[in-house]
């Protein structure tokens, strides 16, 4: 079996590939996209860091491709749908720059703290200016985490050391975990409010886009410093060289920017507390080594027929098993997505998945694992995937619940899920339509027939007449065109539901205009 590494990789990686006699590696740095094209045509595996853009047009030349493997989180340069729908597995580290990243943090704290890139540039202008440069202690201040996993819980370990009080949002973890590692668990808005330092561990998703904004940056205290060493783009730049401009808040340290390399018009270079550098949190020698032995190992066990982990875009299952569970994969994931975007900010504690009809004959552990993928994705991005997904819930607390039932249900074929938070639950069937198709079928109470697929737009809406004609005549104004549309009621002039999917993205503007709508009780973009 063939592998190339087209990017530099750790020794220690390499060696792991190039002791087991079954594996060709070949090391072919710097090659051009059509060198790529035309390299990949006889391997087996691939393996790349982020110099590598893996194209659609790459994998489509791929004749024997089987697995591409990242050695990093980030799968921004690979073409995951064009892997996919190719039938190759697509495999990262997740765990492997931990440490180097939590540090890098804290570095960034503490340099914050005590203004140490600005006194170290004045002293090499000459100058000797200490009560220009008087910073503030960490012990007793409040540092608030938003992203409580691996990375954000050793952040709050380090943070414990210097004698800083800890708070956490996380709207994936239990209370049970939080209190268990001794930090206080708290809504997003009380964190921007309390905070006197605030670091970010989260993925950049459609639910995170600017998380942080005008809005947000007027709920803070104004000697708060912000962190962010996670994704660029969590944090609104234009947003913040205006907080930054007016004062609104103390000073920040980036590691990431929406943009990279950083524009040199960006307006966040001419503040002196705004402390940045290139994106080095996983640059440490340790971790590119933990992470190059990390994906040699998945690589090889996954060629050799060990087993298939940290895969984004593949259950593990055999290929006559997955034939038949395929659709019910795909239904699963979309459900997920349907119901994770939907709960937004209640907390979950447990999901009961109960199976019925001809899907019992299988293993259902994969439609499990693609569902609890699908439902975690909303919030934790790429870094949830098939194979990891069931652990991220367990690290979370949330009891996942696989249950095949006998019983004569209301439909054939269906999936029924039940999720309970902290606040009220929620539950969701789905089904496949004659051509095996995803559909959902029961929102609740409410009856639909709806696509869970692309751009939707749910609504609560209250039952009167005129209500679909209004969406509809909205809708044309800003030229977006509905493709589908599924009703439901509970009871007549009660709360219904509207499921309505449309060709496009919804801007903002127009679902503002919507929300406004008369008898529109609640609105929601959902991406499935």
């Amino acid at each position: 079996m063939k592998i190339l590494i087209s990017d530099k990789l750790a020794n220690e990686g390499i060696d792991i590939l190039k002791a087991v006699k079954e594996f060709k590696v070949d090391c072919k740095y710097d090659l051009s996209a059509e060198e790529l094209k035309t390299s990949i045509k006889k391997y087996d595996a691939l393996i790349v860091r982020s110099a590598t853009k893996v194209s659609a047009d790459v994998i489509n030349a791929a004749d024997n491709l089987k697995f591409i493997g990242r050695a990093g989180v980030g799968l921004d340069n690979v073409d995951l749908k064009a892997a996919t729908q190719k039938g190759i597995v697509v495999m990262n580290t997740p765990a492997g720059n931990t440490t180097s990243t939590a540090e890098h943090t804290f570095s960034m704290i503490l340099a914050l703290a005590r203004n140490v890139p600005q006194a170290y540039a004045s002293m090499r202008a000459g100058k000797w200016d200490r009560n220009k440069f008087s910073g503030v202690e960490l012990y007793g201040k409040t540092l608030g985490i938003v992203g409580f996993g691996r990375i954000g819980s050793t952040v709050a370990k380090f943070a414990k050391s210097f004698g800083m009080n800890v708070v956490v949002f996380d709207p994936y973890l239990s209370l049970e975990v939080t209190q268990q590692r001794g930090v206080d668990m708290i809504p997003l808005e009380d964190v921007l409010k309390k905070a006197d330092f605030i670091t970010f561990h989260i993925p950049k998703t459609d639910e995170t886009s600017n998380l942080i904004s005008e809005k947000e940056f007027g709920l803070m205290k104004k000697s708060v410093r912000l962190i962010n060493c996670a994704r660029g783009g969590i944090i609104d730049e234009n947003a913040l060289a205006t907080a930054l401009e007016k004062g609104q808040i103390g000073g920040c340290a980036l590691d990431v920017f929406e943009k990279e390399p950083l524009p040199k018009d960006s307006p966040l270079l001419k503040f002196d507390n705004c402390v940045m550098t290139p994106h080095l949190g996983a640059s440490t020698s340790e971790a590119q080594i933990n992470v190059a032995i990390e994906i040699a190992e998945t690589m090889r066990d996954a060629l050799l027929g060990r087993g298939i982990i940290n895969a984004a875009n593949f259950p593990s299952v055999d290929a006559e098993a997955y034939q038949a569970l395929e659709p019910y994969i795909n239904l699963a994931l979309r459900l997920g997505k349907f119901a994770g975007q939907l709960i937004g900010e209640r907390r979950m504690n447990e999901v009961k998945i109960t199976y019925s009809g001809v899907i019992n004959n299988y293993k259902v552990a994969p439609v499990t694992l693609s569902l609890v993928n699908g439902l975690l994705k909303p919030i934790l991005g790429e870094s949830v995937n098939y194979i990891n997904a069931l652990d991220l819930a367990k690290e979370r607390a949330i009891n996942i619940q696989e249950v095949k039932s006998n019983k004569e249900e209301e439909f054939v074929n269906c999936i029924n899920v039940e999720i309970k938070t902290d606040k009220e639950p929620f539950r969701i069937w789905g089904t496949l339509s004659s051509n095996k198709k995803p559909r959902v079928v029961k929102i609740n109470n409410v009856y639909v027939e709806a696509v869970p697929e692309g751009n939707i737009l749910f609504i609560n809406n209250s039952d009167k007449p005129g209500l679909v004609g209004a969406i509809g005549t909205i809708l044309a104004k800003d030229n977006i065109n509905i493709a589908a549309i599924s009703l439901g009621r509970e009871a007549q002039d009660g709360v219904a539901i509207s499921v309505v999917n449309v060709d496009n993205e919804v801007p903002s503007a127009t679902l503002e205009k919507l929300r406004k709508t008369k008898d529109i009780l609640y609105i929601k973009l959902l991406k499935v």
